[in-house]
């Protein structure tokens, strides 16, 4: 065999599960792309909260704190995280909205409620007769995607992980005990192969021979404008409303905003409709002062579900040495380090860390053929 693990996309989630599988045996990551993390990682505006997900989701978030708090020497030259605070709101004859969020409130990760005083003090530009008081989470942070990314893409070639962009996997076929994989130009042999191929993880699952795990690519839009002049929005947390999906938060001295939109799609690359930035632009304009005449930048990215919005990690029920690692919806950045671990550890047989307090069943890609 030319590699004991082949991992097939070097997004977020590859990288991550390449740098954990270097520990174990000879590793390659094959990109079809030229550039690692070009869809869905390189267009996160990413938020760490534990609030966010369904349980399985949160539980795997929770467990990759510790990792971005103190990443391993050498990983970063700058802290992962850095506070930004989050904020719902309420508006007036809404408040009852809030009261799943406060409930959400924990040790070491509160919620608390704010008044409208309060959250105007915080957020100006906000119209005080759309706010009727919120909740605020002082525990969200903002994430640097491109140095996570990085990190795991330098760390994985220093424990002797090796990278081919420009090569997508246009075959894949059982030899013996391992795996014969046609990557762009070039054929390489590997005893396991690891599909982290982000939207495209059912197109390469079939190429195995491989069920479907009924994987949804889900377009999110993005956009950036400029902030009232002298508004000092640096400081400013995230802000929502209790009962939409739009957001807004500060980015790099623009106001990035997002419909929080999931619409269906297929494996693309993602670009912003009109309608849906006119759409944003009339709530960002009815909920704040903002008077927007352009919008300077917009983008959009994949965010990709399965049935039960948690994701796929563990070896396929009927297909041997071919694993999953798919299915991380918009939680891909904060899963990462867990899910890096967990991918390792279920496959080199050490399982499943013990710190995510969760079975491999409940991950696995078996509980999705129950579902049907």
């Amino acid at each position: 065999m030319d590699y004991d693990f082949l991992v097939i996309g070097a997004g977020i989630s590859g990288a991550a599960a390449a740098y954990e599988l270097a520990l174990c045996g000879r590793v390659l990551m094959v990109e079809a792309e030229a550039t690692p993390g070009y869809h869905s990682t390189g267009r996160s505006a990413a938020l760490y909260t534990r609030n966010y997900g369904v349980p399985v989701v949160r539980a795997i978030n929770a467990a990759s704190h510790a990792f971005f708090i103190a990443p391993p020497d050498g990983f970063a030259e700058h802290p992962l995280l850095t506070p930004r605070g989050a904020l719902t709101l309420g508006r007036p004859g809404a408040e009852k909205l809030l009261d799943p969020i406060l409930a959400l409130s924990g040790p070491g990760n509160e919620i608390v409620p704010v008044t409208t005083a309060e959250v105007m003090a915080m957020v100006p530009l906000l119209r005080p007769e759309m706010v009727s008081g919120g909740v605020y989470e002082p525990g969200v942070m903002d994430m640097d995607v491109a140095a996570i990314h990085q990190g795991f893409l330098r760390g994985a070639r220093r424990r002797g992980a090796e990278l081919r962009c420009d090569a997508p996997v246009t075959g894949l076929q059982r030899r013996g005990a391992g795996w014969s994989v046609a990557a762009g130009p070039e054929i390489f042999t590997a005893g396991v192969v690891v599909n982290a191929a982000g939207a495209w993880a059912d197109q390469v699952g079939q190429l195995a021979g491989a069920r479907p795990i009924g994987l949804v690519p889900k377009r999110r839009t993005a956009i950036l404008v400029d902030p009232p002049a002298g508004s000092g929005i640096d400081g400013m947390p995230t802000v929502e409303f209790a009962g939409d999906e739009a957001y807004f938060k500060p980015d790099a001295g623009k106001i990035m905003a997002s419909p929080g939109d999931q619409t269906p799609t297929t494996p693309q690359d993602a670009r912003p409709e009109e309608w849906d930035m006119a759409v944003l632009v009339d709530w960002l304009q009815r909920h704040t002062t903002l008077r927007i005449g352009r919008v300077g930048h917009a983008w959009a990215g994949l965010r990709s579900f399965v049935a039960d919005e948690a994701p796929v990690v563990g070896f396929d029920d009927q297909v041997d040495g071919f694993f999953w690692l798919a299915g991380q919806g918009g939680f891909g950045i904060m899963m990462a380090p867990a899910l890096g671990r967990a991918a390792a550890g279920l496959i080199s047989g050490a399982g499943l860390p013990a710190d995510l307090g969760l079975t491999a069943a409940a991950i696995g890609p078996a509980r999705l053929r129950r579902q049907t």
